[in-house]
């Protein structure tokens, strides 16, 4: 495995520490302006939908400790947008650098999940 290398996105003037990949190195400098500095170089447009999943992904790390599964957001998103928005590949199309437990988490401002490298 490679080491991470250190980098930063500047965050209203302010630089914040992030790995190779864009993940927090503190999650308690995650911030909407954040979120939208990381799509921003992702080549990724945050529409509503997509502020509905990261907040989704806030709120169930804050209660659960850990990162929603992608079978939980499936559920929750296919009751939620039935099931033409709301299935894996949904989801993935409105995350395409690795779908909603990559990329959503690193836009959400969650760490990377076990198994990543």
């Amino acid at each position: 495995m490679s080491p991470i290398s250190a980098a930063t996105i500047v965050v209203e003037g302010r630089a914040i520490a992030v790995d190779s990949e864009g993940y927090l190195r503190d999650l308690g400098d995650w911030s909407p302006a954040f979120a939208e500095a990381l799509a921003r170089r992702e080549e990724l447009v945050l529409t509503p939908a997509h502020w509905e999943l990261i907040r989704y992904l806030r709120d169930y790390y804050a209660e659960h400790g850990v990162q929603a599964q992608v079978r939980v957001m499936i559920r929750h998103f296919s009751e939620r947008w039935g099931p033409e928005r709301g299935n894996n590949h949904a989801l993935h199309e409105m995350f395409p650098r690795g779908g909603p437990q990559k990329q959503g988490n690193r836009m959400a401002g969650l760490l990377r999940t076990k198994g990543e490298h």
